[in-house]
């Protein structure tokens, strides 16, 4: 086995809520990559402009951003926890029902905001869990819950594709120059920016003959388990109110402290019966609370901001980078043919996927800081090649496979990298999912301004530019980390806070 065996029986007794955890992630992956490529489809279905569809992806990533906020508030206790993922769940499987309904756009936002809140709230809460029920062990599980939202980012398109149009979905006279350039509008889409297609007259009036309605009720026939599966977490931790489970609740990581620190069980008892908030782990307001800051030295503010920023930049060249590179590659120099640069986008994300999967194994043998610096170093090499041999097609498609292994396991490392520095009691997975979320929808946003003014040479200079800052950050964080008051192990037990430990990262707080 290449784990130990104290691993391996963590894992066999959270075998289930780990699982109910990896499988909410992805309906995560499957509710986040649907929207481009149906984009167009949906455009029809509600019969509005290129313009108004785009917004779309903007009241989706606002409540996203907004869900990763709030998420927090449900982690105060297990149930509360389990609950809110149960909710975020069904409303994706929900949501993805409803779409089929929704004729009007304004309509279709409201729903799209409400699979934003749930995603958001998916992303927090199971990260969250993770790292309290796995703490110095979490790396590796960071790594196959970041593989399952690849996984399902991957299968959502193509469960879409083959119900999307090959010509306009609205047949109206006049349409055939509009419906020849239609795939290539469709790679086109980029959120926030709907200027970039206005150039093209499709028509909003006529007889609609989109059959994308398929796809979408095949999605939440492949997402109904998932909210199953949470349920019946919650049934088998006797937290479903109409039902008293008969069999006992699965075992629980304070439990699971005690195995290695057995002369803390009493304290933990005695903790245990007195009302308790969690110190570390909140939402992004309570963690914002001045009572919080009391004592604490300036670098533990400084590994929280300096974490959140080298995710800022490393998510937002993901989402920047899959959002322009089909626009970049068909303009000069490169000219690539359309059909053939529609397959960097899912080049980029196949390798993402797959470097998730290779990071899972390898993260139980590397520190995630060794981690985090190859990523890194990695992204900030591939963009200088990139630039130097920005006429060569053959390495912009080297090129984007090497920057989708590189990003793949940022994430999940830097968190676990974090969240080991603060032992576990600070605001990091709450601070660094919202600062993920922000870089990812202001990166693009101001990456598409860029582009329109400067040109699509520019495309590559801005993932330079934001590589260089990635490396600066990680480069401070580390700086931090040293510097960073490390426990001592004298006051520590002394410490009358010291029973509480276990309760707040071991977790399965009822």
């Amino acid at each position: 086995m290449w784990w130990d065996e104290r691993v391996s029986a963590r894992v066999r007794r959270n075998l289930q809520p780990t699982l109910t955890y990896w499988s909410v992630f992805f309906s995560f992956g499957l509710c986040i990559a649907f929207l481009g490529p149906t984009l167009l489809d949906l455009r029809c279905q509600t019969q509005s402009s290129l313009s108004q569809i785009t917004w779309v992806f903007f009241s989706q990533q606002f409540c996203l951003l907004l869900g990763s906020c709030l998420g927090g508030v449900f982690k105060r206790t297990l149930a509360q926890s389990l609950l809110a993922l149960f909710a975020s769940s069904l409303a994706i499987s929900l949501v993805f029902a409803i779409i089929p309904l929704c004729h009007n756009v304004v309509v279709l936002a409201v729903v799209m905001a409400v699979a934003g809140l749930a995603m958001g709230c998916i992303d927090t809460i199971s990260n969250m869990q993770l790292v309290k029920i796995y703490q110095k062990d979490s790396a590796i599980f960071l790594q196959a819950l970041h593989f399952f939202v690849g996984f399902g980012a991957l299968l959502s398109p193509l469960i879409a594709d083959p119900f999307l149009s090959d010509t306009n979905c609205i047949l109206a006279n006049g349409t055939a120059n509009a419906s020849s350039n239609l795939p290539h509008i469709r790679k086109s889409l980029l959120p926030h920016h709907p200027g970039n297609l206005s150039h093209y007259d499709l028509p909003m009036k006529g007889m609609v003959v989109t059959r994308v309605s398929y796809a979408f009720w095949i999605m939440p026939l492949i997402n109904l388990p998932v909210p199953i599966a949470v349920f019946f977490l919650l049934y088998k931790e006797r937290m479903v109110p109409c039902f008293n489970g008969s069999s006992h609740p699965l075992l629980s990581a304070d439990e699971l402290a005690l195995e290695t620190r057995p002369g803390d069980k009493d304290e933990l008892s005695t903790a245990a019966q007195r009302p308790h908030t969690a110190a570390g782990h909140e939402d992004l307001f309570s963690c914002c609370q001045s009572k919080n800051f009391r004592g604490v030295s300036f670098t533990y503010f400084a590994v929280h901001i300096t974490g959140a920023l080298v995710l800022f930049m490393t998510d937002g060249i993901v989402g920047e980078y899959s959002g322009f590179v089909y626009s970049y590659a068909v303009e000069e120099p490169l000219a690539v043919v359309h059909k053939v640069a529609g397959y960097l986008p899912s080049l980029f994300w196949g390798f993402i996927t797959l470097g998730r999967l290779i990071s899972i194994p390898v993260s139980y043998r590397m520190k995630p800081a060794t981690m985090v610096f190859i990523n890194v170093v990695g992204v900030l090499i591939t963009f200088l090649l990139l630039l130097i041999f920005s006429s060569s097609v053959v390495f912009l498609f080297v090129g984007t496979a090497s920057l989708g292994l590189f990003l793949s396991s940022t994430f999940p490392s830097m968190l676990a990298y974090t969240e080991d520095i603060l032992q576990y009691q600070g605001c990091a997975t709450t601070v660094l999912v919202t600062g993920a979320g922000i870089g990812e929808m202001v990166l693009q946003l101001l990456v598409g301004s860029i582009i329109h003014d400067r040109g699509s040479y520019s495309f590559l200079v801005c993932g330079m530019i934001f590589g260089c800052l990635a490396f600066t950050f990680y480069a401070l964080l580390v700086f931090f980390h040293r510097m960073y008051p490390k426990p001592c192990p004298e006051l520590d037990e002394a410490s009358p806070e010291k029973a509480a430990v276990p309760e707040d990262t071991g977790q399965y707080q009822r």
